[in-house]
């Protein structure tokens, strides 16, 4: 009689340790994932139950939460959407976050450890609970100016301070509206992503950061930041052969059979000015690929991504094996990769005397009372070149827009320096492309300086080089004079 009690005793017991194990690991190891699933309806409640704090641009929101007579509490939405998409990213019920939606959302949603007194005081108070702002860098006639310039057409444009690495402008095209994905429509928010997601002009790629693109003579700004950096002068007599010979095979020609000075050498500045491929593909196998990469990793080109606080992706000048790539490289072609923020940044150190900036987006996080949880001071990131030896390259860029290829990012009455390029690719089955227009350069105003750039995908004509002065430097110009001629919040 004893023993089958025992038994039954045991396997009853069995049973409660393995209840209790299950309740343990229900709600200690499993909480997070059960808490944290986007289909338990409480979460999606409580997410949605208090307002998310806003993306301010000069005191205008770019993002904000407004109350809604629904289930869900609040609406995020997105006055002008479109013109700042590649910033703000979404937020939205069945695609998370991204962007500064995802970048800032410990500070947009309340949880940031440094708003524990004011969670304290909103629950002891019976208040509704706020998360905190951020206010962005942004010039809105800047970014606006870069919208319109772009029209629709695949590229991006980026603009920084030069002085402070504060970004002025970053914008990709064609854009898309973050509202259609953040309303609490399921089937509406599925149908406006797919849309999107399946355009092969890509709306959804922040190009601005993200997109690397080959750069074109954007690059012979770094091999003559280099060459000078070796011992160059501007006025030095370099060779600049119609054809060149290549280390390894193969050969170099200037477009159109162009001659460069007397067709075997010209100078450094007027190679600059003219934008000379064959004297820059002989200069960068002169100066030499290890002092080459060293000075493109001073201007950022190091491969690596970094946050400002949206990702950027690292710009390379890719695996070079022998000469010829070399000289390939040092026109911005074979493997050479580089984003428009990468472009802005070049053109930022030499405006700069030199000194590069780490670039940033936010200015200020700001409580929900407004208070300043947190301001951005501006740092250096790297002394691309001694001043001495910028203020060279200075003159060399100033002479491409003052009577070479970039004549039309003139501005009347401002210095203006820069670089075009015009670069081939092809598709993915390597059939030639239309060339990409590139424009990189600066208007060294006094009290507001601004660097830029400018990428236009295959907006060239095949064969010719001068789409970076056609079609890129016109739209960086606007921007420049758009910023310069702003005065407000300033």
């Amino acid at each position: 009689m004893n023993r089958p009690i025992r038994r039954v005793a045991i396997a009853v017991g069995v049973l409660m340790c393995a209840l209790l194990i299950n309740l343990n690991f229900v709600q200690v190891v499993k909480s997070d994932s059960y808490r944290n699933n986007k289909n338990n309806r409480r979460v999606i409640l409580n997410e949605y139950a208090n307002p998310r704090g806003s993306i301010i641009v000069q005191g205008t929101p770019i993002a904000e939460s407004v109350p809604t007579k629904d289930e869900l509490k609040y609406l995020r939405k997105y006055p002008d959407g479109p013109t700042y998409a590649d910033l703000t990213g979404w937020y939205s019920l069945i695609y998370d976050k991204n962007g500064l939606e995802d970048a800032e959302d410990g500070l947009l949603s309340g949880n940031d450890s440094r708003l524990l007194g004011s969670r304290i005081t909103d629950l002891l108070t019976g208040r509704t609970p706020e998360g905190g702002s951020i206010e962005l860098t942004v010039n809105k006639a800047a970014q606006k100016a870069a919208v319109k310039g772009l029209g629709g057409r695949r590229g991006a444009v980026v603009a920084l301070d030069p002085r402070t690495g504060a970004i002025l402008a970053a914008a990709s095209s064609p854009s898309y509206d973050p509202s259609v994905l953040s309303s609490h429509n399921l089937d509406a928010i599925q149908a406006s992503y797919k849309k999107l997601n399946d355009n092969k002009e890509q709306p959804l790629l922040p190009r601005a950061f993200q997109a690397s693109y080959p750069p074109g003579s954007v690059m012979k700004v770094i091999v003559a930041a280099a060459a000078l950096r070796d011992g160059k002068k501007p006025t030095d007599v370099i060779p600049a052969p119609n054809v060149l010979q290549l280390p390894n095979g193969g050969t170099m020609r200037n477009f159109n059979g162009e001659t460069c000075g007397n067709g075997k050498t010209t100078t450094l500045i007027q190679a600059l000015t003219i934008s000379c491929n064959t004297a820059f593909g002989q200069l960068g196998v002169t100066v030499g690929q290890q002092k080459l990469q060293d000075e493109a990793n001073l201007f950022g080109m190091d491969g690596q991504d970094f946050s400002m606080p949206l990702t950027v992706s690292g710009s390379s000048m890719g695996k070079i094996n022998d000469g010829s790539q070399l000289a390939q490289s040092s026109i911005g072609q074979f493997n050479v990769q580089m984003t428009p923020m990468q472009a802005a940044m070049i053109a930022a150190a030499v405006e700069n005397n030199g000194t590069l900036m780490k670039p940033y987006l936010v200015q200020q996080e700001l409580a929900p009372n407004l208070s300043v949880l947190n301001k951005t001071d501006p740092q250096v990131q790297s002394q691309v070149l001694p001043a001495d030896l910028n203020s060279e390259l200075q003159t060399m860029m100033e002479s491409v827009v003052k009577s070479g290829t970039g004549t039309k990012a003139q501005i009347p009455g401002e210095r203006v320096g820069g670089k075009t390029g015009t670069a081939d690719n092809s598709d993915k089955n390597g059939k030639a492309l239309a060339p990409h227009a590139w424009f990189n350069g600066y208007a060294a105003d006094p009290a507001h300086p601004i660097a830029i750039a400018v990428v236009l995908e295959n907006a060239g004509v095949s064969g010719n080089e001068s789409a970076g002065g056609e079609a890129a430097a016109p739209l960086a110009r606007d921007v420049m004079k758009a910023y310069l001629d702003d005065t407000s919040g300033r």
